[in-house]
């Protein structure tokens, strides 16, 4: 049997996000290794090559993680499967301090 090649990729165990290598299409499924473990996750809503998307629920004001990284917060709710972007993440690079 062939294997599918994966539509996206995380780099670290703790990310939340994953990376689309490809367009991917609402209510596509997607598998997704996160460590050892293969994860299913329903896209949902069209996502742009190398554009990012949540892996689980991240709620608001929690920190968006990729690359072992974070990389910002979301400003609302995300669901698993969501675009992740500039419409619910806000960047903390570069912000200056309190």
């Amino acid at each position: 049997m062939k294997t599918k090649p994966s539509a996206a990729i995380v780099i670290k165990d703790r990310d939340n996000v994953a990376t689309a290598i490809r367009e991917l299409r609402a209510g596509e499924r997607v598998m997704v290794r996160v460590g050892g473990e293969e994860r299913e996750v329903a896209v949902q809503s069209d996502i742009r090559f190398l554009h990012k998307f949540a892996l689980e629920d991240i709620k608001r004001g929690q920190n968006i993680i990729k690359y072992g990284q974070v990389i910002g917060e979301a400003t609302r709710d995300i669901q698993k499967g969501e675009h992740v972007h500039i419409h619910n993440l806000r960047s903390l690079r570069g912000r200056a301090s309190d």
